[in-house]
């Protein structure tokens, strides 16, 4: 089943290309006055040293940095005008991404939790941790319904507004409640994970579609 409209508003209001995330991370860390190294900006932004090799000749391209000689074939790497002012740019749109973010996702939750309650429900699960979660959660102080659980394979081991983080195989386990999907980026992989361990489709709920999804 396709999602709903008010789904498919919140998909687009998340959809942000992952080179212009990584492309803000790396101009940031380059505007400092440290020259940094390729290593060192592999380190600080947690991926492969491939990947910033590759990000980095795409802003030398485009002008954003540029590359400075050091002796022992060391190099490092800084921020042009132009760069300054592309990372302004790229900031200001991931702040009007997440103000974006919150006021779509924060109504749909709202709408879902409602009537879920409407239709005396009194407890529910989330499935997946991220920013969208934390507005989820939001959302979901305005009603009457509890957290009993949160589950994410990815940050099991961790704790959630109070509430530990636990394996999606060991939420199912013990929890019989309704499971709401809390991270817009891995919906879809979330929900077929849940499919494939047997959970009903009518016990999962997407905000913006309280049927069955799949």
């Amino acid at each position: 089943m396709k999602p709903s409209g008010s789904v498919q508003n919140m998909n687009d209001a998340i959809e942000k290309p992952l080179d212009s995330s990584r492309s803000l991370q790396l101009l940031s860390e380059i505007s400092g006055e440290e020259p940094l190294s390729q290593r060192e900006l592999s380190r600080r932004l947690g991926i492969a040293v491939g990947l910033v090799n590759s990000y980095l000749k795409n802003l030398v391209s485009k002008g954003y940095v540029r590359v400075k000689d050091f002796p022992s074939n060391r190099y490092a790497y800084l921020l042009t005008p132009q760069g300054i002012a592309e990372k302004s740019r790229l900031a200001y749109q991931h702040l009007s991404y997440f103000t974006s973010l919150y006021t779509v996702a924060r109504q749909d939750y709202l709408d879902l939790f409602r009537r879920l309650e409407d239709a005396g429900v009194q407890e529910v699960v989330f499935c997946g941790v991220d920013e969208v979660a934390e507005v989820a959660f939001l959302s979901l102080q305005e009603t009457g319904l509890k957290l009993v659980a949160v589950m994410d394979d990815e940050k099991q081991g961790g704790v959630f507004f109070g509430v530990p983080v636990v394996t999606v195989v060991e939420g199912l386990s013990s929890i019989g409640s309704p499971v709401v999907i809390t991270s817009l980026k891995r919906r879809e992989l979330l929900v077929q994970e849940l499919l494939r361990l047997g959970v009903a489709g009518g016990r999962i709920f997407v905000a913006g579609n309280c049927v069955e999804i799949f």
